[in-house]
């Protein structure tokens, strides 16, 4: 047990009890470094890409550059974690994503050793390096969030996913504030030279989890019928199914990130530091969040709860596209970030809960498809509308189509708006 950790309160509801487990505790470390490094190159690639093209598009490619790989390899990488040692895949893909980060840094800098063809398409190069990175994320994430199930007791699964939910927050907290605060003071060097370093990190904590995943038997099925049994799971589980929808779409139109480089440049007139500040104000809500769910017990309406947080997401970016007060913006995106953590928590408890141990790697591949993929096509969806209607007034219609969302989710999933209090034996198949 941690001696930094308050001791078990009397009455038995124990906010700190997944970081009592040391494996998790380490895992917690690992993410906060990695989502920090992901956080700072997400910042400054975005910046750097707007100065070097001056063109909203080009932000919208960002995302769509990461998120094709991901949609291509997913369901893939999926099928490997539910196969293979679920910490070496991390693992590996960490490495990756450390190669990514010094290429990034070559390539923010002169061409080393007069080699001036590096130069020739910088914009071009960057998007490559990109696309590696969408690759390896995509095979990090199903086996990093599989094996954060295998560090603690399934008791423990909702207070786990607070705790890792509001790690990757707090990160994305610090980690665009700090990003601006670098392109700042030294550029881009050493802002990509700081996100290398993050990543090394991440790499030597996660080394030092001993663990290896469970022996799951062979089912004698082949790639693509294991990868169909995942996907034919999560539709055949309405429930899971329609958080995912909801999910999907609301982050697909409702997310004005990709512009906020934009929104700070022309129409907040903050500059790179007040573009950090203004990335970094969903997380900060999400985190003040979590601190709140740690120390709540399960929602009692878990399905009421749920669909009133993707309307208040929704609302909040309407109300940000409107505004044109810096201080305004930051507190709509805040109030976004507390709507959005209580959606995460929701829905990764529903996973985790409803999944068979063996099938997680698969699942969350599932969830990294709806999900993770939908932040970056997203992304460029609100490059090309703001290109087609303005910057402003694409944010407007995004949050306007997410409230749509929310109403066509619970008149068609009934049985989600119905969805009560999750227990932590609810698992299929157990």
């Amino acid at each position: 047990m941690s001696p930094l950790l308050p001791a078990v309160p009397r009455d038995g509801h124990d906010p700190y009890a997944a970081l009592r487990h040391p494996k998790f505790s380490r895992y917690i470390v690992c993410l906060f470094a990695l989502t920090l490094g992901i956080q700072i190159q997400g910042t400054v690639v975005g910046w750097q890409m707007y100065d070097l093209t001056k063109d909203p598009l080009a932000l919208g490619l960002i995302g769509l550059a990461e998120a094709l790989p991901a949609l291509s390899t997913a369901l893939y990488a999926g099928h490997v974690a539910d196969q293979r040692d679920r910490r070496t895949i991390s693992l590996i893909a960490l490495g990756v994503l450390v190669c990514c980060s010094v290429a990034l840094w070559v390539l923010a800098g002169p061409a080393p050793l007069g080699l001036d063809a590096l130069t020739i398409d910088r914009v071009t190069a960057i998007y490559g390096v990109i696309i590696v990175s969408g690759v390896a994320r995509a095979f990090l994430q199903p086996a990093r969030q599989a094996l954060s199930a295998e560090l603690v007791p399934r008791a423990l699964f909702k207070n786990a996913i607070t705790w890792r939910s509001g790690t990757w927050q707090l990160a994305s907290v610090a980690g665009p504030a700090l990003g601006g605060l670098l392109y700042a003071v030294g550029g881009t060097l050493l802002a990509f030279a700081v996100d290398a370093v993050l990543m090394l990190i991440a790499v030597v904590v996660l080394l030092s989890i001993n663990h290896r995943s469970p022996v799951r038997e062979g089912s004698g099925e082949g790639v693509w019928e294991s990868v169909a049994g995942g996907v034919r799971f999560v539709v055949r589980e309405p429930v899971i199914l329609g958080a995912l929808t909801l999910d999907l779409f609301s982050v697909l139109f409702g997310g004005a990130v990709a512009l906020l480089p934009i929104f700070a440049a022309e129409i907040l007139s903050v500059g790179p530091i007040g573009l950090g500040v203004l990335r970094a104000a969903p997380a900060a809500g999400a985190v003040a969040m979590s601190l709140v769910l740690a120390r709540h017990h399960d929602f009692e309406r878990t399905g009421h709860t749920l669909l009133w947080a993707v309307a208040g997401f929704g609302a909040c970016m309407i109300g940000f596209g409107l505004s044109t007060t810096f201080w305004l913006s930051v507190a709509l995106l805040f109030v976004a970030g507390l709507c959005d953590m209580i959606s995460v928590v929701i829905r990764s408890t529903l996973l985790q809960a409803r999944t068979p141990e063996g099938m997680l790697g698969r699942v969350s591949s599932v969830n990294q498809l709806f999900i993770g993929s939908s932040n970056e096509i997203g992304m460029f969806e609100s490059g090309v509308t703001a290109r087609w209607f303005g910057t402003a007034p694409s944010v407007v219609i995004g949050g306007c189509a997410t409230l749509v969302v929310v109403g066509s989710v619970a008149w068609f999933v009934p049985v989600l708006r119905r969805l009560g209090r999750l227990h932590p034996d609810e698992r299929v198949g157990v």
